[in-house]
């Protein structure tokens, strides 16, 4: 066989079916929305100042005492703050909520790289990318827990600052989209498969 028989074979043979419209779309979205969570945690985690309890403000860095006459005086020694375990609690909140952004970014990469490189492992990548956004979300949601756990007898709803919601929706979103992106997984058609009707 020549090889323009060959060529010809190939234009003419069975072609792999395409993702409709809707498919697209819905995996394009779940990659911008894990991408924002991704950006939201990490400026949260860096920022680090979760909770303002009258003069004290909180984080997971620094602990800072305000007054008014002069600016707020931040220390990195956590164990200052009079809050028994502070100092070892806080290393954990912060260890823990990082690797929720490590494992997203692992995840967000897997997520795109299935979408742009379509081949027979696709369906498998965005399945593993989906399961690392659910991890990301277990760890947030213990870095976030065990924050909240630690400050329980200076927790009020109006002391969570903006960085603090900015890390709880970030663990919301890492939820929403894993699930979500699991579930377009397991109700579509797999691309490499002709379909039966």
């Amino acid at each position: 066989m020549t090889a323009i028989a060959v060529q010809a074979q190939r234009l003419l043979g069975p072609r792999r079916p395409h993702r409709c419209f809707f498919e697209s779309f819905i995996r394009t979205l779940i990659i911008v929305c894990a991408a924002l969570a991704v950006v939201l945690s990490s400026v949260s985690i860096c920022d680090g100042h979760w909770l303002l309890a009258e003069d004290r403000l909180f984080g997971l860095w620094h602990f800072c005492t305000t007054s008014n006459q002069t600016g707020p005086h931040c220390l990195r020694d956590l164990s200052q703050s009079h809050v028994p375990g502070l100092a070892v609690g806080m290393g954990l909140a912060r260890s823990v909520s990082t690797l929720a952004v490590v494992a997203a970014i692992f995840g967000l990469e897997l997520l795109m790289v299935s979408q742009v490189c379509e081949d027979l492992h696709s369906r498998r990548k965005w399945a593993l990318g989906s399961v690392f956004l659910l991890i990301s979300f277990v760890l947030s949601s213990g870095g976030l827990l065990s924050f909240v756990i630690l400050l329980r007898n200076q927790v009020t709803l109006i002391g969570f600052t903006l960085m603090f919601w900015c890390q709880f929706t970030a663990s919301f979103l890492f939820f929403l989209n894993a699930i979500s992106g699991l579930h377009i997984n397991s109700i579509t058609h797999p691309w490499g498969q002709p379909r039966k009707f």
